[in-house]
């Protein structure tokens, strides 16, 4: 028995697995891979939601994170973190919120697209006499929210907060719908369209007079991928620090990259349907089935043994509230192999963001093999 094994072993099931020498070494890789490209990293804290992790993730532990979530910024805040981008459209009544975090000494920024947000932040800023930091969100992919860098609204919005009592700190985009394409070479195109909406963007405000400092962009395959960042001052990226099957069906990771898995047991079989059923359903593994329009559908979620070696075309082919039902991948010729009841399996996750989400803490695997085994807690809320 490995002490890998005899660690998961003293769980009870299911529980959160996370493999601290495969993170590490996710967070190495997208530093080394920005460093010669002179961008700042701005990392996503979302997916972890976790002081522990955050601590190893930003490279002094004050920042510059990202965030989802006003609660991410609250808890962060208090940990120290010190410049904080809050990259979801602001609604009017959270500035009370940044306002608060903001009193205690945190640089929170926030995003925003229209003139009506604009002129919410803008009286908020006056009303509070602190410059709210403000970024417009620009569409650079048709994926989300955002406006285009050639729209007229841009410099309209962005002379709304400059003149208005807010602070014009930049623009902001996000290329999602990288996610839904494979390979190097298509995430770099995307990275390049990415780069230049922004940029653009970026120019046309400087253009009519206003200021903008910061050019931000950032998804976690164009991170990866991009080859030129002439013009940006800062990439945000998340779930590179853990990867997923998601990640690695469009060719960002390997399954050897994913350091999160759930830890589960074999709980009965049924041999005429071949499969066999797990205690952990959707409410560990999550509902997400981001793999399904794949190249390779892993059901919800790639089943490996105690020690994380991948089982061939095992799947979770199902879940319910509290079962998983495993079985072999759909036209694949693999036999069921002989799990019996008590079984200790990991399941690698579709998507790490939502299973992470399922559970209050990590259970680590220590990088330093001689290190003892511990738990990190993770929060979750609005």
């Amino acid at each position: 028995m490995t002490p890998t094994a005899d660690r998961l072993l003293a769980l009870s099931t299911p529980s959160l697995v996370l493999d601290e020498r495969r993170m590490l070494r996710n967070i190495e890789r997208l530093r080394g891979r920005l460093q010669p490209l002179n961008v700042t990293l701005r990392p996503h804290l979302k997916t972890a939601k976790s002081i522990d992790v955050a601590r190893r993730l930003l490279t002094d532990g004050h920042g510059p994170a990202t965030v989802s979530t006003l609660k991410e910024a609250e808890v962060f805040a208090a940990a120290g973190v010190g410049d904080i981008l809050y990259a979801v459209g602001i609604a009017p009544q959270k500035l009370d919120r940044v306002l608060a975090i903001r009193a205690k000494g945190c640089d929170l920024s926030i995003i925003l697209d229209s003139a009506e947000q604009a002129s919410a932040v803008a009286e908020a800023s006056r009303r509070a006499g602190d410059r709210i930091p403000a970024l417009i969100e620009i569409d650079s992919d048709g994926h989300r929210g955002g406006i285009s860098p050639a729209d007229p609204a841009l410099t309209t919005i962005g002379r709304i907060l400059h003149d208005g009592g807010a602070e014009l700190r930049g623009v902001a985009t996000h290329a999602g719908e990288s996610y839904g394409v494979s390979g190097a070479e298509a995430h770099a195109a995307f990275a390049e369209r990415e780069r230049s909406g922004a940029v653009a963007a970026a120019e046309a405000l400087r253009s009519a007079g206003l200021p903008c400092p910061v050019v931000s962009v950032g998804s976690t395959p164009t991170a990866h991928a991009a080859r030129d960042l002439s013009g940006v001052t800062e990439v945000r990226a998340g779930v590179y620090v853990f990867f997923d099957l998601v990640m690695a069906g469009i060719g960002v990771c390997s399954t050897d990259d994913i350091a999160l898995s759930v830890l589960t047991t074999v709980i009965g079989h049924n041999r005429e349907r071949g499969c066999l059923f797990i205690d952990a359903g959707w409410m560990a593994l999550s509902r997400d089935r981001g793999t399904a329009g794949q190249a390779v559908d892993q059901g919800y979620g790639l089943v490996c043994d105690i020690e994380g070696k991948v089982l061939g075309d095992l799947i979770v082919a199902a879940a319910n509230q509290e079962h998983g039902i495993v079985a072999i991948r759909p036209g694949s010729a693999a036999l069921l192999p002989e799990l019996p009841v008590g079984t200790r399996l990991r399941i690698l996750p579709n998507h790490a963001c939502a299973t992470a989400a399922q559970h209050d803490g990590y259970e680590v695997l220590p990088a330093d093999p001689a290190a003892e085994p511990v738990r990190w807690p993770r929060f979750g809320g609005w």
